[in-house]
């Protein structure tokens, strides 16, 4: 009898031990940049989560290759990014906009498309108006 209590208490560890939390499945949702200075936008689908990752490749680290994240924990977040970027279009070179965990800004160079620097707290990624053009159309569709 009191094995048969003993094994009663071990099956929920046995089958939480199992059925543990794995990794949700990642979405590629537009592939801003590829080749050697990747960017990617991603959704993550957890069970009543939704969460939206950008990933690229931090450009300060010229001898590896150093994959970062800037996280947003729901599409409200992102909508901001997305914002950001609008608005910076339509302004200045040297322009800001600043969040708590990263910042975003302009930075025009004669005769190219604008600039804008991404800097999160370790990383820092550079791209063009074109790709941020395709970063705010994906957003908005979502």
């Amino acid at each position: 009898m009191k094995k048969l209590i003993a094994l009663a208490l071990f099956i929920p560890f046995v089958i939480n031990g199992g059925f543990g939390k794995c990794q949700a499945p990642s979405t590629n949702l537009v592939e801003v940049r590829a080749g050697d200075w990747p960017i990617n936008l991603e959704r993550t689908i957890e069970q009543r989560d939704t969460s939206y990752a950008l990933l690229f490749r931090d450009q300060q680290v010229m001898n590896g290759v150093v994959m970062d994240t800037l996280p947003f924990p729901d599409l409200g977040q992102l909508k901001y990014f997305q914002k950001a970027l609008s608005v910076l279009k339509t302004g200045n070179n040297g322009d800001i906009a600043e969040f708590k965990d990263y910042s975003i800004k302009r930075a025009d160079v004669k005769k190219e498309p604008t600039w804008y620097i991404l800097r999160i707290k370790w990383g820092l990624a550079s791209f063009q108006q074109p790709e941020a053009d395709l970063i705010v159309r994906t957003i908005k569709n979502l």
